[in-house]
Formats: C-alpha cells, structure tokens, sequence
C-alpha cells in the first residue's frame, strides 16, 4: 500500500475543516492526530475522554461495546463537530470511526469531515498494544476490533487513508502535505 491515498470524494470536495483519525485501537491515533494538529495549529480532542463512564468501564473489562453503547458517544463527538462548523472553526478528533454509520453520524454526510483512517494489520498493530500503558483498552480486544471494522469506501467516503507501517511523524507530514494541495 502507498502510504497515503485520497478518496474520490476528498479529491471533488476539497480541503475539509475538521479531520476524524480514525482506525483500531493502537493504530496511533493520538499520536498522529497531536502531530497534525501541531502542524496546522488546529485544537485536538481525545475521543475517549468523550466516552461515557459505563463504556470505559466495560472496555476496561474487556467487554466489546455495541452500537447502543457507542451512541451516546459518537452523538458527543457529532456535537463538537458541529460546533466547530457553526463557529468557522477547524478541529481534529481521534475516533475509531469502525463502522460507515459510525461515520456518517459523526460527519452528518458533511464533505467538511474528514476521516483520517490509520490502516493497518492485526500483525502491525497487535505489538503496540502489548507495548502500550496507561490505556483502558486491554489487548485482547483488538479481535473485536478487527470484527466490527468496515473500512471506508474510497469513493464514496471523504477519507484520506495512511499507512500505519510508515513512521508517525512522516504520516503527519504526508496527510499535511496532501491536505494544503487540495482547493479550498
């Protein structure tokens, strides 16, 4: 895989304002999204800080959420979207975005989100995990992970896609790179 491609519909819709890095957990989502959001100067939320205490709690236990569970979440970050859009500002959210409904509550089908999808192996990323602390999301989970994942559709998706193999600093840089060019 390239390191990065651009979906037919970010290529038609132009320079989004508000990115979503997106991915399974331990793809690198915080990191790259902070690296991004240095580079353009652009506020970075961590999503899981937007979780509802009971969902924390039950990934904690290794316990996979489902689609109600992860409402009230995906509804939070929809908001702050919104937000953003409302005020003329731009902004990055890290999400795992797994499944396309995911994405389109969060994105309300706006072509001014975008999702930055961290692309990756379970042999890529499974090492980071065992590696990672400090985080709920124990190990084990990266399976369920993999299971409820529905990878965004090139076309019709507005999806700017980065390999997880390349290293993190220069994914900001291409995802930089690839976003200035586009009209705005």
């Amino acid at each position: 895989m390239d390191s990065v491609s651009l979906s037919h519909r970010l290529r038609k819709a132009g320079r989004p304002c508000v990115l979503i890095v997106m991915g399974v957990s331990g793809c690198g989502k915080s990191t790259v999204a902070r690296l991004i959001g240095d580079r353009l100067g652009w506020p970075v939320i961590e999503g899981d800080d937007l979780h509802p205490a009971d969902n924390i709690a039950r990934m904690s236990e290794g316990t996979p959420l489902t689609d109600a569970d992860r409402a009230p979440w995906l509804d939070r970050i929809a908001e702050q979207v919104r937000e953003w859009g409302e005020q003329g500002q731009c902004g990055i959210v890290t999400c795992s975005s797994l499944k396309r409904k995911y994405r389109e509550r969060i994105s309300g089908g706006s072509a001014d989100v975008c999702f930055v999808y961290l692309k990756g192996s379970k042999d890529d990323i499974a090492p980071r995990l065992r590696e990672r602390t400090g985080h709920f999301m124990p190990p084990a989970m990266l399976d369920s992970q993999f299971e409820t994942l529905e990878e965004p559709d090139m076309h019709d998706e507005v999806v700017l896609k980065l390999d997880v193999t390349a290293p993190q600093e220069h994914l900001a840089d291409l995802a930089c790179s690839h976003l200035s060019r586009l009209p705005t």
